[in-house]
């Protein structure tokens, strides 16, 4: 069921998902979504725990598009979490979110985001990106292989 997830969109803004949910049916980039409306649901899909225990760790998202106010874990604890895993660290990390602190874009950095976008409020501008964010990392990326644990020196 996991398998195929091709984005991990962690969101907790209700609008912001179908918002994201519809540019990407408009533009069919993608039906393959996972959601995690918090920190800690994202961290439990990409670390098998809770109720995705039973999912094969292996089959890792090709992108994540992450918000950094969470509730339970904020973004950039998520990132932490995922740039400092063997297991995940080169997954594609895309901050999207409203924030343009730049303590926000500075520490987004440093953990090692891949992009830092702040979402567009006007609806045709918020569309037209969540397409080009699709096409650059669904069709243009080259993503390295997967790397088993046992693998990583």
């Amino acid at each position: 069921m996991y398998g195929s997830v091709e984005i991990l969109l962690v969101e907790d803004n209700p609008d912001d998902v179908a918002l994201t949910l519809n540019a990407f049916r408009i533009h069919n980039l993608s039906n393959r979504i996972q959601i995690a409306r918090d920190g800690e649901e994202a961290l439990d899909f990409l670390f098998c725990r809770g109720a995705f225990a039973a999912r094969d760790c292996s089959e890792r998202p090709r992108v994540i598009l992450l918000d950094l106010k969470l509730p339970k874990v904020d973004g950039l604890e998520v990132l932490r979490a995922i740039k400092s895993d063997e297991r995940t660290r080169t997954i594609p990390v895309v901050i999207l979110t409203s924030s343009k602190e730049e303590r926000d874009i500075v520490e987004g950095y440093t953990l090692g985001v891949n992009s830092y976008i702040v979402k567009p409020v006007n609806f045709d501008q918020f569309i037209e990106a969540a397409r080009v964010l699709g096409m650059y990392w669904l069709l243009l990326n080259t993503p390295p292989a997967t790397v088993s644990v046992g693998d990583v020196s």
